[in-house]
C-alpha cells in the first residue's frame, strides 16, 4: 500500500474549526497525503459522530482519524471498518460509560484555565483572554486573533452523554501529550493515553500544537500513516 492511499481526516475540537489544522494539511500534503477536516456542529455528541460518518463517505481506501481535545471523544465513538488508525492531539478519550466533563474535570484545573458556563442559549464560548492564557499561549498574537475570530461554541449536550465502547480499545492509537497544556493538564492526559496503551508522543507544548508545533502533530501523524501502510 503507498502512503499516499492513506487518508488523514482530521476534527477540530470546540471552539476551534477546520482553519486551526491548515499547518499541519500543509506539512501532510508536502508528503503527498490527501487530508480533509471534519466541521462538526458542536451541538451533541451524536451530531459531531454523524458529521464525520459524512466526511468519511467522501473518503476513499484506509483512514488515519485524529483529534484534538473534545474531539478525542468524537474520533473514539466512530464505527468505521476503514478507520485504521486512531491519533489524539492533547485530546479527551473518555472510556466506555464515561463522559467527556468526567475526564476533563478528573484533576485540578491549571491556574490559567478559563471557568466554563454556557450563556443564554446554553452555548459554552471561550473567553477571549483565554486564547492567549491557555488554549494557545505559544501562538503569535495574529494567530491568537484567528483562533478567537472563528471560535464556535459547544453545546453541553456533547460532554455530558456517556460513550460507548471506544474505538481505542480494537485499532491502534498515537497520543501526543501537551506538557504546557493549561486547558487539559497534563496528569489527565498522561492518564488518558497509558489507559488507552497509546503510542505516546510528549513535547513542551500547549493546548493547541496545530498550530503552535505543527511539526510535532505532522510527525505523529506520519508515525500512524506508516503502520497503517505497512
Amino acid at each position: 500500500m503507498a502512503e499516499s492511499d492513506v487518508k488523514v481526516v482530521l476534527v477540530p475540537g470546540a471552539w476551534a474549526d477546520g482553519s486551526s489544522w491548515s499547518k499541519v494539511i500543509n506539512g501532510l500534503q508536502t508528503k503527498a497525503i490527501s487530508t480533509v477536516t471534519v466541521p462538526v456542529p458542536l451541538t451533541t455528541l451524536t451530531d459531531d459522530i454523524a458529521a464525520v460518518d459524512r466526511t468519511l463517505e467522501r473518503v476513499d481506501g484506509p483512514v488515519v482519524l485524529v483529534g484534538h481535545a473534545y474531539a478525542g471523544a468524537v474520533i473514539g465513538a466512530v464505527r468505521n471498518p476503514r478507520i485504521k488508525a486512531l491519533v489524539y492531539v492533547a485530546a479527551l478519550a473518555p472510556d466506555e460509560g464515561e463522559t467527556v466533563a468526567d475526564v476533563f474535570y478528573q484533576n485540578e484545573p491549571h491556574p490559567k484555565a478559563p471557568k466554563l458556563g454556557p450563556d443564554q442559549h446554553g452555548l459554552i464560548w471561550l473567553p477571549q483572554e483565554a486564547f492567549g492564557a491557555a488554549f494557545a499561549q505559544n501562538a503569535s498574537a495574529q494567530e491568537l486573533a484567528v483562533l478567537a475570530a472563528v471560535q464556535r461554541p459547544i453545546s453541553p449536550a456533547c460532554i455530558s452523554v456517556p460513550v460507548g465502547r471506544p474505538l481505542w480499545k480494537d485499532v491502534p492509537s498515537w497520543y501526543l501529550l501537551a506538557e504546557q497544556d493549561h486547558m487539559i493538564v497534563a496528569e489527565t492526559q498522561r492518564f488518558m493515553s497509558e489507559r488507552m496503551k497509546a503510542q505516546v508522543s510528549v513535547h513542551p507544548v500547549d493546548h493547541t500544537p496545530s498550530v503552535t508545533a505543527p511539526d510535532r502533530v505532522v510527525d505523529l501523524i506520519l508515525q500512524a500513516v506508516r503502520e497503517v501502510r505497512d
